[in-house]
């Protein structure tokens, strides 16, 4: 079993910044693909930002630029750093951990990140 703990969510003005940690434990073994959802109230949950076990990182156009994934595979912890955060980044951000064949996917319990005008 693998499990994830989000940390690093708050209250942030819109320009600033926060950095999300994402630890992992468990059989991490099989892991490959780590990454970050977001889910704003009503709306469906999206990728944020995905990174593999060998560092090819993805990321949603809206956060391209601002956004930073990165992988301490030592570790077992995953980073968002958000900068030039907007209100529209309003959200409860997921860590995502999926193995390599796509049969396993799990979810920590989310953390909020708030970004006011």
């Amino acid at each position: 079993q693998v499990q994830l703990v989000e940390s690093g969510g708050g209250l942030v003005q819109a320009g600033g910044s926060l950095r999300l940690s994402c630890a992992a434990s468990g059989d991490m073994f099989s892991i490959n693909a780590m990454g970050w959802y977001r889910q704003a109230p009503g709306k469906q949950r999206d990728l944020v930002a995905t990174i593999t076990r060998g560092g090819r990182t993805n990321y949603a156009d809206s956060v391209e630029g601002r956004f930073t994934i990165s992988r301490d595979n030592a570790k077992n912890m995953v980073y968002l750093q958000m900068n030039s955060l907007k209100p529209e980044d309003t959200a409860v951000y997921y860590c995502n951990a999926r193995n390599f064949v796509g049969t396993l996917s799990v979810w920590g319990q989310g953390t909020q990140v708030t970004v006011s005008s």
